[in-house]
């Protein structure tokens, strides 16, 4: 089979490799359609540690191709989408109740990372019953290939943010992650959702999905505005959508005593991530720091779907992109060098 690998820190490329074979609690699915994360394009430049023929990828949906002799719930020919994280179900983590770190720190983070990702015409999926979800009939691939990562780290943010009803969020960056963490903030039932975002095209987005007011850091102070908004109180939640150590700090500062800042954002370089010690109220603020990986399991992506079928949130106007597989070289600079306005880029496969 064809699959999209990275082969060297900073170099992609295409190459040849055979169609796994499931174990006995797994499954292979034939790949439909897939989207490009940034946390690719990090992977690529070392993120993650060098890594040789690689295949990338972690977002897709595809029809199920074979499952090992002790799967029960999946199916040859099921149409399923794989969540972005496949723990180990049975490990100490995920019966501890954080399975997406099942095996070590980001340990559920398997997909182009300790095995191969979903950028080639067939991938393979352990624990197949508890990490696969049947696309219900009416939710097309373009849809719900969506849940795997983005509505789920998305989402993650507003659930960790402790929002209460009615309150006041911001959300720093307004990507595709940060786009769905305002979604997520309007389901969850806040009253104001301050979006923080340069670009045009995305702070229309972050209008169309639940912010009521934005922000442009490059024209206004963050602190000042969002004070101001907030009758000099702060947010009730700060979610951190950019990964980066000057939103990190601003979500501090910006958080009310008692508040909380959740961070969703990938940190992919530096060596530290710096609290701002007179905001934090020399560490005595009551202000919590949530962190987390994107969910996965088959129970959370069948909840995201349900909230696709139900039409409360449709996240296709992010797809400003589309290619087939066979122009993947093309697609991934696009996305990687943040080409033409690019949101997120969908690849269709044969």
């Amino acid at each position: 089979m064809k699959a999209f690998v990275m082969k060297e820190i900073g170099s992609v490329g295409f190459t040849e490799k055979p169609v796994p074979e499931p174990g006995p609690f797994d499954a292979v699915v034939r790949t439909t359609t897939a989207l490009i994360c940034t946390s690719d394009s990090h992977t690529v430049q070392g993120g993650i540690g060098p890594r040789e023929n690689l295949t990338l990828g972690h977002e897709a949906v595809g029809v199920v191709h074979a499952v090992g002799s002790e799967v029960r719930h999946i199916r040859p020919n099921d149409r399923v989408l794989a969540g972005a994280i496949t723990p180990d179900w049975g490990d100490a983590a995920a019966q501890n109740g954080f399975p997406s770190q099942s095996g070590g720190p980001l340990g559920g983070f398997k997909f182009a990372n300790s095995k191969d990702g979903v950028f080639a015409e067939y991938f393979h999926v352990n624990d197949a019953d508890a990490n696969l979800a049947v696309i219900p009939d009416g939710i097309p691939d373009e849809w719900a290939v969506y849940c795997s990562d983005m509505l789920s780290t998305g989402f993650m943010g507003a659930e960790k943010g402790n929002i209460p009803i009615g309150g006041t969020v911001a959300v720093l960056a307004q990507g595709p992650v940060g786009l769905m963490s305002t979604a997520g903030a309007k389901l969850r039932g806040a009253g104001l959702i301050i979006g923080v975002e340069s670009v045009p095209a995305r702070q229309a987005l972050a209008r169309r999905y639940g912010a009521g007011e934005i922000i442009d850091f490059t024209s206004e102070d963050v602190v000042e505005r969002v004070l101001e908004l907030t009758g000099g109180e702060g947010v009730d939640t700060a979610i951190e959508a950019l990964g980066a150590d000057v939103t990190f700090q601003t979500a501090v500062k910006i958080t009310k005593p008692g508040g909380t800042i959740s961070n969703v954002g990938y940190f992919g370089d530096g060596e530290f991530v710096r609290i701002p010690r007179v905001e934090w109220g020399v560490g005595m603020a009551d202000k919590t720091i949530a962190t987390g990986l994107c969910p996965g399991g088959r129970l959370r992506m069948e909840r995201l779907l349900r909230i696709l079928e139900s039409g409360q949130v449709d996240p296709t106007p992010m797809t400003t992109h589309e290619f087939a597989f066979d122009d993947m070289e093309q697609a991934f600079e696009v996305s990687d060098k943040k080409l033409d306005d690019v949101v997120k880029v969908l690849i269709r496969f044969g």
